[in-house]
C-alpha cells in the first residue's frame, strides 16, 4: 500500500466527483445503481458493471481517508 499512500488525496476526490457521479443528469449513475441494489433490481450484468465502475472511486476515496486517519493517529 506504499504507492497508494503516496497518491494525493485530491486525485481520489476528483475521481469520485467525476467518474463516481457521471453522468450527472438526470441523477448520478452510482445513486441510480444503489437504488436498484436496495430494491433488488440489480440483475443485469451491465448494471452490476456500472455499479462497480462508478462505485470504485468512492471506495478508493474512503480507503484513502481511512489510511490517512491511521497515519495521523489519535489526537490529544
Amino acid at each position: 500500500m506504499n504507492g497508494f499512500d503516496r497518491l494525493p488525496l485530491t486525485l481520489f476526490i476528483a475521481a469520485a466527483l467525476t467518474l463516481g457521479l457521471a453522468p450527472f443528469a438526470p441523477e448520478p449513475h452510482v445513486w441510480e445503481k444503489l437504488k436498484m441494489l436496495t430494491a433488488g433490481d440489480l440483475t443485469r450484468p451491465i448494471d452490476i458493471f456500472d455499479l462497480l465502475l462508478h462505485g470504485t472511486p468512492w471506495l478508493l476515496l474512503l480507503l484513502k481517508l481511512y489510511r490517512l486517519a491511521l497515519h495521523r493517529g489519535p489526537t490529544p
